[in-house]
């Protein structure tokens, strides 16, 4: 403590369960700050992925399909995971067949945007895929 007062810094114990304590003097303000400065850095690199969905029926229409396959390619441009879920409601469960072609000609429509994550697979009344993007993700 006399050389830490001395020094003019702080004594800081590093490991208080060890016999004798194991201490070091330092500017721990400083020691702190740059600390900060780090994480601030770090959390400033890193980037949140979104996951956006896009819904459709297995009797969707030809325009309706075309306007839900453009959202999905400017969710896709912008970096962002989409996935996508064909919902059945009574007897279009008896049909799973109509969910898959449709769901593979949604994939093939935006091919040149995206990968296949996850291939479609039916859960429960709704079959999903999950579709993430070949573009890197946009800085903030």
């Amino acid at each position: 403590m006399k050389m830490a007062d001395e020094s003019g810094l702080d004594l800081v114990k590093i490991a208080p369960q060890a016999v004798p304590p194991v201490c070091r003097v330092m500017d721990y303000g400083k020691f702190k700050f740059e600390q900060d400065k780090r994480e601030k850095e770090t959390r400033k690199n890193q980037r949140v992925i979104d996951v956006k969905e896009v819904r459709m029926t297995p009797s969707i229409d030809v325009h309706d399909f075309e306007v839900k396959l453009n959202n999905a390619i400017r969710f896709l441009k912008s970096g962002c995971k989409v996935k996508v879920a064909v919902r059945f409601k009574g007897r279009e469960l008896a049909h799973t067949n109509l969910g898959t072609e449709l769901l593979t000609r949604f994939a093939d429509g935006c091919a040149e945007y995206c990968n296949v994550d996850k291939i479609p697979k039916l859960e429960g009344r709704q079959m999903i895929m999950f579709l993430t993007s070949k573009v890197p993700p946009k800085s903030n």
